[in-house]
């Protein structure tokens, strides 16, 4: 198959898990409602501990200690639900008869709370690293940033199935990781990729119908409420995009980890879309 093939491929059995076994939608709508907990909790007092005049936003020391809890508390509630999330999609690709569930999902991760709270706080600091590169950098930081995070990306993205399914810690995470990442990866990265790309063209495709036809149609509550439907969209994109990235990062594990391909992705050619080094 060639890349654009094997990509919808991919995208194909991920979506066949899902219509399967919906629930794990759960997860990513449960995240961000999470964060938006998390968020009031700590920007509010934030905001609120800033020295404030007419002209000026000047955080204190006690600003910068709650907007740094804030990064923790963040990166932590969206690792731990797509852990969650991949305890669940494990149990739908083993097809032993075993169901998928929420309740069972959030108990699975507050079991490995301890890892997933020390992976949330490598990956805050990486992110902040990457992120103050490109600014004192200007656009040299940018290419920087762009590409080590991009191999970052790659070498990590089996940390959370390591975690959650063989029970290490984040350091015997990162090094198994890497380990599977040399040996079942090639550069073809078919699956990340088309995923990638299936969001953002849906994206595209609600935001010129929404907000093309709102302007279309013309006046000012057509074109809010337009605006308002196109920011529904993006989040239920999201929300889909994220439960297949969950499912395929689990049946990724799978095939690098024990060489097992999981019934659903039986049409897709893993060993052609990640050849070995």
């Amino acid at each position: 198959m060639g890349r654009l093939a094997r990509s919808f491929a991919l995208f194909s059995a991920s979506l066949k898990v899902l219509r399967a076994h919906k629930g794990l939608a759960w997860f990513p709508v449960l995240a961000g409602v999470a964060g938006l907990l998390v968020a009031a909790v700590f920007l509010t007092p934030a905001f609120f501990t800033a020295h404030l005049d007419a002209d000026n936003f000047r955080p204190t020391a006690g600003t910068y200690v709650l907007l740094a809890a804030f990064y923790l508390a963040s990166a932590f509630v969206t690792i731990f639900f797509n852990a969650a999330l991949v305890s669940q999609a494990d149990i739908a690709l083993r097809g032993d008869g075993g169901l998928p569930g929420v309740g069972a999902g959030l108990a699975a991760a507050a079991r490995r709370w301890p890892a997933l709270l020390g992976w949330a706080g490598v990956t805050a600091t990486v992110s902040v690293v990457l992120r103050t590169i490109e600014e004192r950098l200007g656009f040299l930081g940018s290419i920087i940033s762009g590409l080590v995070g991009l191999a970052w990306r790659l070498t990590t993205f089996l940390v959370l199935p390591v975690v959650m399914l063989e029970g290490t810690g984040v350091r015997g995470g990162v090094k198994r990781s890497v380990e599977l990442f040399r040996r079942a990866w090639g550069e073809n990265v078919a699956g990340t990729a088309g995923l990638g790309l299936v969001g953002f063209l849906l994206t595209l495709a609600g935001y010129v119908v929404l907000l093309g036809g709102g302007f279309l149609l013309g006046g000012t509550a057509t074109v809010f409420v337009a605006v308002g439907l196109a920011i529904v969209w993006t989040l239920l994109v999201a929300v889909f995009v994220t439960t297949l990235s969950g499912i395929y990062q689990t049946a990724l594990y799978r095939y690098a980890a024990e060489g097992v391909v999981p019934g659903e992705f039986a049409s897709v050619d893993f060993a052609e879309a990640f050849r070995r080094r």
